[in-house]
């Protein structure tokens, strides 16, 4: 018996995409830093928030590349000439990135003592009906 994968199973025509969204997504960064969180705002609105200490506007970027959400965080080092008896604040690097679905748009983003609050908004999509003329097969292959 031959196992299907998800994109593969034939009631889901069109899906094929998911499956490598699932893929992309495993593959965005796991190690936990920086911490977020997603909350629900409204009927269709999301607000993703990141702990971002010690970063300023200008040590984050976010991008959006393909439906995916990327935040990326670089610190300047001012640590030069400086003398610490402990450094137990994160002064690294960071890249997350979150797979948005199809109509999710990001609202804005703001940074508020340390969090980065990045605000996101579904279109409510208009139902579309359509109907489908049944043809004679001539009909169907364009010649009629």
């Amino acid at each position: 018996m031959t196992k299907l994968s998800f994109g593969a199973h034939p009631f889901l025509l069109g899906f094929d995409q998911l499956e490598r969204l699932a893929e992309r997504t495993a593959k965005s960064g796991t190690d936990g830093y920086p911490p977020f969180n997603i909350e629900q705002s409204g009927d269709n609105a999301f607000r993703i928030t990141l702990a971002v200490a010690g970063f300023s506007d200008d040590d984050l970027s976010i991008t959006l590349e393909d439906r995916q959400l990327v935040i990326r965080g670089r610190q300047s080092d001012s640590a030069e000439g400086r003398v610490f008896l402990h450094r137990g604040i994160a002064a690294r690097q960071f890249q997350r990135a979150f797979v948005l679905a199809e109509g999710v748009e990001v609202a804005r983003a703001s940074l508020e003592n340390g969090l980065l609050h990045i605000d996101l908004e579904r279109a409510e999509p208009e139902p579309v009906v359509q109907t489908i003329r049944i043809g004679t097969p001539d009909t169907a292959k364009g010649r009629g």
